[in-house]
C-alpha cells in the first residue's frame, strides 16, 4: 500500500501497521498481517528483524515447529520486542498419495510416469504453443475442479502402464488426506525457518537483535542454530564499524596535529576536546529520546574535526605567545582572552545553521534530525566546556605542571610590582 504525500499524513507508518493489526485482529477466517517496507530496498521484504532457525540435527519439520513456538512464546514475553511472527505454517491441510512401488512393478506402472500424471491433472503441465489470429498461445493442461476435489476423485485418476493398459491411481496408491508444513525451506543447506519481527516502541534495531539472540540462547536444543539474513545480516555484520572509524579519525587527526606541531604532547591538548564534544552530543540526543542510530554516528565522527577546530585556535595562538617568550600559563591565558570571541562566532554560526536539520519536519526527517541533534549537541559541549578547559590542557601538555607562581606570568620586558609576595599556587 502506497502512503498519501508526507504533508497529508496525520499517522506515521508503525502506528498504521498497529491500527491495521488492531482492527484485524478479530478475523478468524485469515492471517491478516501488516508491517512496514526494508529500511533498504533489496536487503529483506519487510522492516524489523529477519533470521533463521537452522535444524542441524533430526526431527524434520515438527521440531523446527516445536522450536518456532517456543521462541514465539518468549519472544512476546519480552519488552524489547513486538509483533515476532512468522510466515510459515507447520500443520496445513494437504493430500498425501502414498505410492505402493510394489503394486506400481507388478502392474507395469512406471513411477515417473504416475509423478506426471498427478503434476499434470492436480497442478498444470506444458504441452505445445500454436499459432492464432497472429499470435502464439500456449496449450496447458490441467484437471477441472469437479475431478480432483477428494481423495476419490484422484483415486479415479487412470495412468498408462507399459503395456499400454489405463491403470487407476487407486489401485497403486494410498489417498487420504493429511497435514504437515505448507513448504520446506533449506538455509545454509540446513531445513529452516523464518521469522520477523520489530523493535518495540522506543528501542532500537540493535537492542532488537541483541533481544532475540537473547532468547534464541535460552530456548534453542542444543542441534538446532539461528543465522541473520536481510539488512538484520548488514546491520550484524558492520557492527562496531562506526567505533572503528571513530578510532581511526582521531588517530588520523593526532598525527596531522603531531606533524603540524613537531610534538607528541601538544595534540593530545587538542584532542581533549573531544570529550566535551561527545558528551555534548550524547547528552542532547538523550534529552530528545532519540536513539544511537548510525545518523547520529557520522555526525560523531564529522564532530572530530568540529570539536578539534576551536581546540586548535587556542593552542595555536597559545604556542605562538610561548615561542615569542610569554610563560606557559600566561600565554595559555590571554590566547583564551583574545580568541573567545572569535571561537564563539564561530561556533554559534554553526550550531544556528545546522538547527533547521535538528528541528526538520517532513520526509526524511529522522535521518536529519538524528544527525543534527547530535552536531549540534556536540558544538555546544565542545564550545562552551572545552574552551575553559584546553588552556588548562596545553599547560599540563606544555610544563608538565598544574601549579602555577607569579613568575610564570611575567612578561619578558614588562615592569611588574611585586609587594615582596612570596610565591604560592
Amino acid at each position: 500500500m502506497t502512503q498519501k504525500h508526507w504533508d497529508e499524513r496525520d499517522v506515521g507508518v508503525k502506528d498504521l501497521v498497529g491500527d491495521f493489526f488492531m482492527k484485524t485482529g478479530g478475523i478468524k477466517e485469515a492471517m491478516v498481517m501488516a508491517f512496514p517496507p526494508p529500511a533498504i530496498f533489496g536487503l529483506g521484504n519487510t522492516g524489523g528483524f529477519e533470521f533463521y532457525i537452522q535444524n542441524k540435527g533430526t526431527g524434520g519439520p515438527e521440531k523446527l515447529a516445536m522450536a518456532m513456538g517456543m521462541f514465539m512464546g518468549a519472544a512476546h514475553q519480552d519488552p524489547r520486542l513486538a509483533e515476532v511472527f512468522s510466515l510459515w505454517k507447520p500443520s496445513t491441510p494437504q493430500l498425501k498419495v502414498d505410492l505402493d512401488r510394489e503394486k506400481a512393478k507388478a502392474l507395469g506402472v512406471p513411477i515417473d510416469e504416475a509423478m506426471n500424471t498427478l503434476a499434470a491433472t492436480l497442478g498444470s503441465y506444458y504441452v505445445n504453443d500454436f499459432n492464432i489470429y497472429g499470435r502464439a498461445w500456449q496449450v496447458i493442461m490441467s484437471a477441472d475442479a469437479p475431478y480432483r476435489k477428494t481423495p476419490e476423485d484422484v483415486g479415479r485418476i487412470h495412468v498408462r502402464s507399459r503395456a499400454g493398459q489405463m491403470v487407476p491411481m487407486s489401485a497403486i496408491a494410498n489417498i487420504g488426506f493429511s497435514s504437515g508444513p505448507d513448504t520446506l525451506t533449506r538455509y545454509n543447506n540446513l531445513p529452516a525457518v523464518s521469522l520477523r519481527g520489530e523493535a518495540a516502541p522506543g528501542m532500537s534495531s540493535g537492542q532488537a537483535l541483541a533481544a532475540v539472540e537473547d532468547v534464541l540462547k535460552k530456548v534453542l536444543p542444543p542441534d538446532m542454530t539461528f543465522e541473520w539474513t536481510g539488512a538484520s545480516y548488514q546491520e550484524k555484520r558492520s557492527s562496531g564499524s562506526s567505533n572503528f572509524a571513530l578510532v581511526f579519525g582521531v588517530g588520523m587527526v593526532f598525527l596531522i596535529l603531531a606533524a603540524l606541531y613537531n610534538s607528541w604532547a601538544l595534540p593530545v591538548s587538542v584532542l581533549m576536546a573531544l570529550p566535551f564534544g561527545v558528551f555534548g552530543a550524547l547528552l542532547a540526543v538523550m534529552l530528545r529520546g532519540m536513539t544511537n542510530d548510525v545518523y547520529f554516528q557520522i555526525g560523531l565522527v564529522t564532530l572530530l574535526g568540529l570539536a578539534a577546530k576551536n581546540a586548535i585556535l587556542l593552542v595555536e595562538y597559545a604556542l605562538l605567545k610561548h615561542r615569542e617568550g610569554w610563560p606557559v600559563a600566561a600565554a595559555a591565558l590571554e590566547s583564551a582572552r583574545l580568541r573567545f570571541r572569535p571561537i564563539l562566532m564561530t561556533a554559534l554560526t554553526f550550531i544556528l545553521g545546522v538547527s533547521p536539520l535538528a528541528f526538520s519536519e517532513g520526509a526524511g526527517a529522522g535521518a536529519r534530525t538524528s544527525a543534527g541533534t547530535g552536531v549540534m549537541g556536540g558544538m555546544l559541549g565542545a564550545t562552551f566546556l572545552a574552551i575553559f578547559f584546553i588552556p588548562l590542557f596545553f599547560k599540563l601538555m606544555t610544563d608538565r605542571k598544574l601549579y602555577a607562581r607569579d613568575e610564570d606570568f611575567i612578561v619578558p620586558g614588562a615592569e611588574v610590582e611585586k609587594e615582596g609576595r612570596d610565591e604560592h599556587a
